[in-house]
C-alpha cells in the first residue's frame, strides 16, 4: 500500500512539475527566503556592531559566524559542535527568559511551532535592546495547508508529511500549533506587547505543499492567485513581520 502511494505522489510531482514549465500562473514562485535575508542584513548594517539572536535555526541557520556581529542560537533541541556555527547555543524554548540582550532576534518557520506566542513575543521583546528589530518569517494559519494541519492536530502532521511530502520529511513535521500565526492577530501581539514600529509583509504562493495530488494542486494555486490579486492579507500563505522596540 505504502509503495503504491509514493508512486501515485511521484505521478502527481511529475505533472506538476509540466504545468510549472507551461503555465505561468501556476509556477509564479515568491522568495520569501530572499526578502527575509534582505531585511535581517539591512537591520545588521544599521546597528553595527550587533548582536544576533536567530530562533530554531539549528541545522539551517540563516547567517554565517563572522568578526563584526555576535550571533547566538536558540533551539529546544541540542546542537553538536555549535561553535561551528554560533557563538553561543541556548537550548531552551522561546517562551522562557533569554539571559542576554540583542539587536536583533530572527527566525524563519518556527513561529507557528510554538504554543504561547504571547509569551514567546513577550520575551523576544524583553531580550531586545532598545531600538532592537524582531524579524521573522511564518506560515499564516489561514492558507489551506495551514488549515489542514491544525485540522489534523500534531499526531497526524509527521506521519502524512511523510506519506505525502517524503522529500520534505526531515525538514517538516514538527508539532504546529499556528498561535496567532496571521498578519492581523501577530500585528496586534507585537503592537500590544510595546514594539513601536510593526511591518508586515504577505506572500501568496505555497502550492507547492499540495503536489502529491495535481487536483487539489491546482485549486489551491487557483485560490492563491485570487487572494494575491486581491491583496487579502490575511489569507496569504506567509508573511514576514518586522517589529521595531
Amino acid at each position: 500500500m505504502t509503495h503504491v502511494l509514493g508512486k501515485l505522489v511521484s505521478f502527481n510531482v511529475r505533472l506538476s512539475e509540466i504545468l510549472d514549465r507551461r503555465i505561468s500562473c501556476f509556477s509564479k514562485k515568491e522568495s520569501h527566503n530572499k526578502q527575509l535575508l534582505f531585511y535581517v542584513n539591512e537591520v545588521i548594517d544599521k546597528c553595527k556592531p550587533c548582536a544576533v539572536l536567530e530562533v530554531g535555526g539549528l541545522d539551517k541557520p540563516l547567517l554565517k559566524r563572522s568578526k563584526e556581529i555576535r550571533y547566538d542560537g536558540l533551539d529546544i533541541e541540542h546542537k553538536e559542535h555549535y561553535e561551528r556555527t554560533y557563538d553561543s547555543f541556548f537550548v531552551q524554548s522561546i517562551e522562557d527568559p533569554i539571559r542576554n540582550k540583542y539587536d536583533l532576534i530572527i527566525s524563519k518557520s518556527v513561529l507557528e511551532h510554538v504554543r504561547d506566542n504571547d509569551a514567546g513575543i513577550k520575551q523576544m521583546y524583553q531580550a531586545l535592546r532598545t531600538g532592537g528589530y524582531a524579524i521573522h518569517y511564518l506560515p499564516s494559519k489561514y492558507h489551506p495547508y495551514s488549515l489542514a494541519l491544525r485540522l489534523l492536530g500534531p499526531n497526524w502532521q509527521r506521519r502524512l508529511i511523510e506519506a505525502l511530502r517524503p522529500w520534505a520529511s526531515n525538514e517538516t513535521g514538527y508539532p504546529a500549533f499556528f498561535d496567532k500565526c496571521s498578519p492581523k492577530e501577530m500585528r496586534r501581539l507585537f503592537n500590544c506587547t510595546g514594539f513601536d514600529y510593526v511591518k508586515i509583509i504577505p506572500f501568496f504562493k505555497a502550492n507547492d505543499y499540495f503536489r502529491f495530488f495535481l487536483p487539489f494542486c491546482i485549486t489551491v494555486t487557483f485560490w492563491e492567485n485570487i487572494c494575491a490579486k486581491l491583496r487579502l492579507e490575511q489569507l496569504c500563505s506567509g508573511f514576514i513581520i518586522i517589529a521595531r522596540r
